[in-house]
């Protein structure tokens, strides 16, 4: 028996996570796969009425479960980032997720390639370090910051993950009088070896030759730098190919030739960017699901897209992004069958137009999950 913890969030989360957990109860009944789900209602509305956004408590509830199922986070009666950093980048510091799972796979015929050509590139975005850390802050005469009497400032700045703790203290001295604003982006030996570690496991895993490690080392020469020594040093370890793409390049070549990657390790600011554009290349965001993994922990699966909050409430969701996070989690939980059937599943809907009206069909949400799971449920006849 699987315990998973069930977070709706917000918007169009609440409509495709319930057609996901539809699907997972259809998987449930056909297979040796046994679950429950404790939903929890973290999210805007919570915080709106109580202030709270990840508590003690939340950590502490959630630590006992075997996974994470999660909608979406957002709401325009926020402020943006509030939801976001103090809900799920927080999330995926406190259980040390480092690792953020993104395929991107050709789900023809919604690919806008002018070619019809199979690819099913893995992204392993770094989800911890990086330029996401909050490790920034504004000052000069427009903030509260004193200035000392040489003319100077002193920027405090601190982070707090599972695996450290940094402070900084910088002293700065600016000739012009002027407002300014610094963002550390930080990254670690022990980070970034364990993050090439998965990565070389993972593409063995797979089948494939070679690890695709996307940068910016000819201009952020220290963090990405030092991340390139110590994937060659792993991919010698393993016996792997290493190619190294900067990132520009690498956001043309998927267009051009996504059928030459496989499996994909980016650092997490640009991983951000080239996931959505993966995400479009399979036919929008709401195709594309996503785990936020701890090995040896809890781990997160999540639909990439936002809450939506225009269209939250009109069955417009597409949910084929929160099915095939399900289907991350059936794998990652040990129920790699279970994982296909969600698969085989998405490809039958998509194949009879039993979709949502973003990808041509006339159904609404709740009718889309339902065609999965019964497409799941006539496998045991």
């Amino acid at each position: 028996m699987k315990h998973f913890a069930i977070i709706p969030g917000d918007g169009i989360g609440k409509e495709v996570i319930a057609a996901g957990m539809e699907v997972l109860d259809a998987v449930s009944q056909i297979s040796s796969f046994e679950y429950d789900g404790e939903y929890s209602q973290i999210g805007s509305d919570r915080y709106l009425k109580t202030g709270e956004l990840l508590t003690d408590q939340d950590i502490s509830d959630l630590k006992k479960k075997d996974a994470i199922y999660f909608g979406a986070i957002g709401d325009p009666r926020v402020k943006p980032g509030i939801l976001e950093g103090g809900i799920l980048l927080k999330m995926r510091a406190v259980f040390d997720q480092y690792i953020n799972l993104r395929p991107v796979t050709s789900w023809f015929p919604l690919v806008p390639l002018k070619r019809e050509v199979d690819f099913d590139i893995h992204f392993l975005r770094e989800n911890t370090e990086d330029f996401y850390m909050g490790l920034g802050k504004r000052f000069g005469p427009s903030y509260s910051d004193k200035k000392n009497a040489d003319g100077s400032y002193d920027v405090e700045l601190g982070v707090k993950r599972e695996s450290y703790n940094m402070d900084f203290k910088v002293n700065a001295h600016p000739t012009a009088d002027d407002d300014y604003s610094i963002e550390i982006g930080l990254v670690s030996r022990k980070g970034i070896t364990r993050w090439a570690d998965y990565a070389m496991k993972y593409a063995i895993a797979r089948g494939d030759d070679k690890v695709t490690l996307v940068d910016k080392a000819n201009v952020i020469t220290n963090n990405y730098g030092m991340q390139r020594e110590i994937f060659q040093q792993k991919a010698d370890e393993y016996g792997l190919k290493l190619e190294f793409m900067f990132v520009d390049a690498m956001s043309m070549a998927m267009i051009v030739r996504p059928e030459t990657f496989g499996t994909v390790a980016v650092p997490n600011l640009f991983g951000d960017i080239l996931t959505d554009l993966g995400a479009q290349l399979q036919g929008g965001l709401g195709m594309g699901g996503s785990g936020n993994i701890n090995p040896n922990g809890v781990s997160m699966f999540e639909p990439i897209h936002g809450s939506a909050p225009d269209i939250a409430g009109q069955g417009k969701a597409n949910p084929i992004a929160a099915v095939l996070a399900a289907q991350m989690l059936l794998e990652n939980q040990g129920f790699p069958k279970e994982g296909k059937m969600l698969h085989d599943a998405v490809r039958y809907v998509l194949d009879h137009n039993q979709t949502t009206p973003d990808l041509g069909g006339k159904l609404k949400t709740a009718e889309v999950g339902k065609a999965i799971a019964d497409f799941i449920l006539n496998q045991k006849k």
